[in-house]
């Protein structure tokens, strides 16, 4: 991956397809490239937890995993398709989801409850999840702690595995070789690792040469990272693919200046 400038070096005689690319860098920072906000990229991570973890709430309250009902039990009832629901945080705004339905109408949704559409502490749980540095173990104390008592020990479990396979799944996935930019962000989330504690979460959103806008990673930091964070970070976005980024641009990650140059 060879980043061709930074922003913080003014251009100099850019060629035409340098020029083009400043225009589209431009262009997509007027529209907004947030990771977190009303437009922001957030929705979709916050919709695949919800809906993982209401599906195995689902799971517990049916006894059975979908199309998977034994014909000799106690109780008829079975999933009955879904109804689609509009919840608000904070950080991912306005997030339609899908709300499994069961039969008999008796499943009581815990994570997100009927009638319930402001969320509280969904924004840092599923930036975390979805940031590279977090342990299974983590990502299970942080659901223990939204759920409380409410659902099994099991359940939470099967959350847990469900969300890390789909967090392992795009957290691997192959990249673009171009882009016409990457912004590298640094956003602090609470985390617990044995306490409560801030940690920065650092986010790539690329930019590509057709003018769309993806997270192409997250990275859990504990604070002060420098050269050699911002080099995993590099070699990471390289070995699922990048060979090309026009314009890097960076705020809050020291160090990685002096290292683009060595990826």
């Amino acid at each position: 991956m060879s980043p061709r400038k930074s922003e913080s070096k003014p251009a100099r005689e850019l060629s035409p397809k340098q020029a083009a690319a400043a225009a589209m860098v431009a262009e997509a920072k007027a529209r907004g490239l947030a990771l977190t906000g009303p437009d922001g990229l957030l929705k979709l991570f916050a919709k695949n937890v919800l809906e993982a973890a209401l599906n195995e709430e689902m799971t517990e309250h049916l006894g059975h995993e979908k199309n998977q009902a034994e014909s000799d039990r106690e109780s008829t009832n079975v999933r009955n398709s879904t109804r689609p629901k509009t919840v608000v945080s904070d950080a991912a705004g306005e997030v339609g989801i899908n709300v499994p339905r069961d039969q008999e109408s008796t499943f009581e949704p815990q994570i997100v409850k009927k009638r319930q559409r402001r969320l509280s502490e969904v924004d840092e749980v599923v930036l975390s999840l979805y940031a590279k540095g977090m342990t299974t173990g983590d990502i299970s104390a942080h659901f223990a702690e939204i759920y409380g008592s409410s659902v099994s020990k099991e359940t939470i479990s099967r959350i847990t595995d469900k969300v890390v396979a789909e967090m392992q799944d795009w957290a691997s996935r192959p990249l673009d070789a171009v882009y016409v930019a990457v912004f590298i962000d640094a956003l602090h989330v609470k985390v617990r690792d044995g306490q409560v504690a801030n940690r920065p979460v650092y986010a790539a959103i690329g930019v590509t040469v057709d003018g769309r806008k993806d997270v192409l990673g997250l990275w859990m930091g504990v604070g002060g990272e420098g050269a050699k964070f911002g080099m995993s970070v590099l070699i990471d976005l390289k070995n699922r693919g990048v060979r090309d980024v026009f314009f890097l641009v960076c705020d809050g990650l020291k160090g990685l200046p002096e290292v683009v140059t060595n990826v």
